[in-house]
C-alpha cells in the first residue's frame, strides 16, 4: 500500500473522478452509484455545487438582504399551531414545531439549497446494531459481574465454571 487515498472513477464515462457517492436503496437493496460531476449533473442529482460556507445565524439575518427577495417575515403569518414568526425563526435559528417545516416550506427549501446546495440529502444510511450481537455481549456483562462476585466470596469453583461459560460465547481471538 502506497498511503495514497484510492479515487473512484465515474460509473457512469469511467473517465473524470467520482465527486458524487450516490448510495440508493431499492426494494432492500443498497446500489452505490460514483459519479464525476458532469455525469450527476446530466442524471439530475443535485448538490454537485459547493454548498456557502456562511454561518447559519449570519445567512438567516441576511435573507431578505438580498435584492428582489420579499421579506417573509413581512409576507408570513406566525405558524398557525405553535406562533412562531419567520422574524423569530431568522433570529433563533430554530423552528418552534413540525407544523412550522410546512407554514415556512417555500423559504426553507430556497434557504436550505443556498446553505447546503441542495434540498435532498445524499449520504449515509443508519444500520441499527446486530441485535443478535448485542444480546450476547448483555449476557456475556452479567456473567462477568458473576464471575467477580464469586471471586470475591472466594468459591473458585464457581468462578472456573463462569470463566469457562464466557469463553464460550465470546468470539475467538477476544
Amino acid at each position: 500500500m502506497e498511503g495514497k487515498e484510492s479515487r473512484k472513477v465515474c460509473d457512469q464515462c469511467d473517465a473524470a473522478d467520482a465527486v458524487v457517492h450516490l448510495t440508493q436503496i431499492v426494494n432492500n437493496e443498497m446500489k452505490t452509484s460514483h459519479l464525476c460531476e458532469k455525469c450527476a449533473a446530466v442524471k439530475g442529482v443535485e448538490g454537485v455545487e459547493e454548498p456557502m460556507n456562511v454561518p447559519l445565524t449570519g445567512f438567516l439575518a441576511q435573507l431578505t438582504d438580498a435584492p428582489g427577495v420579499e421579506d417573509p417575515a413581512e409576507a408570513m403569518g406566525p405558524c398557525t399551531f405553535c406562533g412562531l414568526t419567520f422574524a423569530n425563526f431568522r433570529e433563533v435559528g430554530r423552528l418552534g414545531c413540525p407544523h412550522c417545516y410546512t407554514t415556512y416550506e417555500s423559504y426553507l427549501r430556497g434557504l436550505l439549497r443556498r446553505v447546503h446546495g441542495s434540498t435532498q440529502h445524499v449520504g449515509k444510511v443508519y444500520l441499527p446494531p446486530d441485535s443478535a450481537a448485542s444480546e450476547v455481549e448483555k449476557q456475556v456483562e452479567v456473567l462477568r459481574h458473576k464471575l467477580q462476585r464469586a471471586v470475591d466470596a472466594e468459591d473458585f469453583e464457581r468462578a472456573a465454571g463462569i470463566r469457562d461459560k464466557i469463553r464460550g460465547m465470546e468470539p475467538a481471538g477476544s
